[in-house]
């Protein structure tokens, strides 16, 4: 048993290499399940203190958190406890036996609770390396896949992991799907069976990136982010995709002007957009490009892409305008108007959302009277491995070292000691 004795992620810095490796703790914010609360519920199962290791917490009571005045306030049925603007519970021991529950969702390992923006309430959850990737491996792939293609997976999230270490990771989509405390048999063996395996090249770990499927074609970094293109990140057939064809369909048109009563009781709340699929995730886009408030869509009224495309034939740039309304706290309704000319389409696509507008693999684009029509291939980005060519390559007998090389050719598979030791 292993007692969590500190907040903070440690660290051994190699001087001879520019990269950090992590001794043990993982932190990851807590948004995909949790949301944006100014209150959240709890319960601990064992014993869990706060950080002074003194005074602990009623376990199996429920615990509400909130906001007042600038801290976080934590009351149950018997008490009521003012706290600063942040506080951790540490568990007595570092097992299954000890879970904090955060809004009817189990974590393992300590929790701090920090305001976020001046109005919510983030959970970070600290947890070891292993214990971490046995909560991503299964809600980045499906846990019933077979065992080669978890173990795949594990690599990836693992490699992908310690290559983000820098950074304020969170359990979205952003960075790695995590799912707390919610294990599934299958996956967590995966995981324990290619313990520290990571992925190198030139005896560096790879930023390991995946999607979940790249429509037949794989993906060269540069062309996403602006990186320094890598040698292990091809633009090349991917044979074993099963390509996931796409159509979204967009209404120019999402409400209209002339039909909206303003003097009618509820009439805000009564406006429903034509796509809301695709208007939701748009609204909250826009707020958080800094338009607050409530918002509605009236209309996209100019959707493009540009005919050019890159060597992988995806598309490179477009142009998008979004004509909306935006309700002020204090009940002030604006027009506003976004409008985006000729610009990479990395910044087009999370306006309309990344679950209807799949990939950049386009292959028609459709401009009608009343709405546009795109239909394209694949989900993601689609550099590196690709998660359903992977089962596809488990399913056909292929083992996890053989997945990796095909989608990360010329890399090599070492443990993290190894890397540590040069």
């Amino acid at each position: 048993m292993k007692r969590i004795m500190a907040l903070f992620l440690f660290v051994a810095v190699f001087a001879s290499q520019q990269f950090v490796y992590a001794n043990e703790m993982i932190k990851v914010k807590l948004k995909n399940d949790i949301g944006d609360k100014e209150k959240l519920t709890i319960q601990v199962k064992g014993r869990y203190t706060f950080m002074d290791g003194i005074e602990d917490i009623k376990e199996g009571a429920v615990h509400i958190l909130s906001i007042k005045k600038g801290s976080i306030v934590l009351t149950n049925q018997n008490e009521k406890l003012a706290l600063t603007k942040s506080f951790v519970l540490i568990p007595d021991q570092y097992d299954e036996e000890h879970v904090i529950t955060v809004n009817d969702k189990k974590y393992l390992g300590a929790m701090e609770f920090t305001i976020e923006d001046g109005q919510y309430i983030r959970p970070i959850n600290q947890i070891p390396l292993e214990d971490y990737l046995k909560g991503v491996v299964p809600f980045e792939v499906y846990p019933s896949w077979k065992l080669e293609t978890l173990k795949a997976q594990a690599l990836a999230a693992r490699t992908y992991t310690m290559t983000h270490l820098d950074m304020e990771m969170d359990d979205t989509i952003q960075f790695q799907v995590y799912g707390g405390y919610e294990w599934h048999e299958k996956a967590s063996k995966a995981v324990e069976e290619t313990k520290d395996e990571i992925i190198t090249f030139k005896n560096m770990p790879i930023n390991a990136y995946y999607s979940a499927s790249n429509g037949g074609v794989t993906e060269n970094n540069e062309n996403v982010w602006k990186e320094t293109a890598k040698p292990y990140f091809p633009i090349k057939v991917d044979q074993f995709d099963p390509i996931q064809p796409w159509t979204l369909r967009l209404h120019k048109e999402q409400l209209l002007l002339k039909e909206i009563d303003a003097t009618g009781m509820n009439c805000w709340v009564k406006l429903e957009e034509k796509d809301p699929s695709i208007t939701e995730p748009m609204k909250k886009r826009l707020n958080k490009q800094g338009f607050e408030g409530d918002i509605k869509i009236l209309s996209i009224s100019n959707l493009g892409i540009a005919p050019d495309h890159n060597k992988s034939n995806r598309a490179k740039k477009g142009s998008i305008k979004i004509e909306f309304l935006r309700r002020l706290i204090e009940g002030t309704i604006l027009y506003e108007v976004v409008e985006l000319n000729d610009i990479a389409i990395n910044q087009i696509r999370p306006l309309i959302g990344g679950s209807t507008f799949r990939s950049y693999l386009i292959d028609s684009f459709e401009e009608h009277d009343h709405f546009y029509l795109i239909k394209g291939r694949g989900f993601g980005h689609g550099v590196g491995m690709g998660q359903w060519g992977a089962s596809i390559m488990g399913d056909k007998g292929y083992t996890y070292r053989e997945i990796i090389h095909y989608y990360y050719p010329g890399t090599t598979i070492r443990k993290i000691a190894d890397i540590q030791e040069k």
